[in-house]
């Protein structure tokens, strides 16, 4: 027992071996993205720095290398210069089985630590919301800020609550998260609303009013249909992949995708391998199942794991996803619903670490324009997958609002 032990103990302590070296970008890649860098859709920072960090915002320094922390992250600044990230939306994200007052009291809590964020390096990050906002950061040579409430939990079942996010900076809501709602239906959850109810329609249409985006990621198909029915804008899936060639209920259908692109939306492609790869998403239930077997958190990985787990990957390899993976997510979405209609949407730090090879953290977007260049991708593709789509549908959803300026705002709550 001892000798075995000591062998673990050296093993941990040995340095992991080197990933193989990466194919260098072209520097056409690496020119295009300085003169349109990456806006991405969708990243879990604020929470991790809530839950890991204590919300100490201030106390941390993200110019380190923050994989090498106590708590490894995907996201700091030196990888995000070298992802040449140009724009961010931040997750506000909240469990879904927070509810009622403490829901919108949390959601207050993850806004502030965005903005703290800004404020502790304002050389880097400037708080962005809309597209003209964002092109004016980008040319000062920071990086947009912009953020995203990661379910409709956390308005409580009221527009004013809605309102007060939008003042507060909030660029996009999605509608539910792993959880159905009264008013809209999860795509991981039994419905509840059959799509959206009447309080639903109501929500996308406040929404539409106040220039805040519709972000269809997560919600059923149901009520993705139900949101491409009512809406008068175009909507955005802000992190979401393709379900023909992985089978998720997180993942939309070519219909879907279709009626998004038809009506001048954008998704934004995940890089969680659950959702990149049906390999991959099979071999995680299979972990998964055997770490409840043993009582055991399942969403740990790699060294971080609970031993039980740690054996149990030594003798289950791991599926290898690759960019070339996320390629593939991008062009199917780009076939079905145009190449206006993509864009990226990471899910960094919201993905247990986890990641294709290559893009396990926020300096990887590089590889994907080199690989979507091989394939014969235009440069006027790659930068309106880079950011030229998003700020379309954000364009767009500006001028909905204003034309509906003179509309007075409704004073709604769901029925209980």
């Amino acid at each position: 027992m001892i000798v075995l032990l000591l062998a673990q103990a050296a093993a941990a302590a040995a340095p992991a071996a080197a990933p193989p070296a990466a194919a260098p970008v072209p520097a056409r890649i690496e020119r295009l993205l300085e003169r349109t860098p990456v806006i991405d859709g969708h990243n879990d920072l604020p929470w991790e720095i809530r839950q890991n960090y204590e919300a100490k915002v201030e106390t941390l320094d993200l110019r380190q290398d923050s994989s090498r922390w106590s708590y490894p992250l995907q996201t700091d600044i030196a990888r995000l210069r070298r992802g040449h990230v140009g724009g961010q939306f931040w997750s506000v994200y909240i469990p879904a089985s927070v509810t009622g007052p403490r829901a919108v009291e949390m959601t207050l809590e993850e806004i502030d630590i965005v903005q703290r964020m800004a404020a502790a390096y304002p050389d880097t990050f400037a708080l962005a919301t809309t597209a003209a906002e964002v092109r004016r950061v980008q040319k000062a040579g920071r990086i947009a800020s912009l953020i995203g409430v990661e379910g409709g939990h956390q308005i409580d079942k009221r527009l004013s609550v809605l309102r007060q996010y939008k003042a507060l900076g909030v660029g996009y809501m999605t509608l539910t998260h792993g959880k159905s709602l009264e008013w809209a239906d999860s795509s991981t959850d039994a419905p509840r609303a059959g799509g959206l109810n009447a309080f639903g329609r109501q929500v996308v249409a406040e929404m539409n009013r106040i220039g805040m985006i519709v972000d269809v990621s997560h919600v059923a198909d149901s009520t993705m249909a139900a949101v491409l029915d009512v809406s008068k804008a175009p909507v955005m899936a802000s992190h979401s992949s393709a379900r023909a060639i992985a089978d998720a209920p997180r993942n939309i259908p070519d219909a879907l995708l279709k009626r998004i692109g038809d009506a001048g939306g954008v998704v934004m492609v995940n890089f969680y391998p659950s959702f990149v790869s049906a390999a991959w998403r099979a071999w995680d239930g299979e972990r998964t199942a055997f770490a409840k077997s043993r009582g055991l958190a399942g969403d740990l990985y790699g060294p971080n794991a609970p031993v039980p787990l740690v054996k149990w990957d030594a003798g289950h390899p791991e599926p290898a996803v690759t960019v070339s993976d996320v390629a593939d997510h991008i062009e199917h979405v780009a076939r079905v619903a145009g190449r206006g209609a993509v864009g990226l949407g990471g899910d960094f730090d919201g993905i247990s670490g986890t990641g294709p090879v290559g893009l396990k953290g926020v300096d990887g977007y590089p590889r994907i324009f080199a690989e979507l260049a091989r394939r014969g991708w235009s440069d006027a593709d790659l930068s309106g997958l880079a950011q030229g789509n998003i700020l379309r549908v954000m364009e767009r959803v500006e001028a909905v609002a204003a034309a509906s300026a003179g509309t007075p705002p409704v004073d709604a709550t769901a029925p209980d």
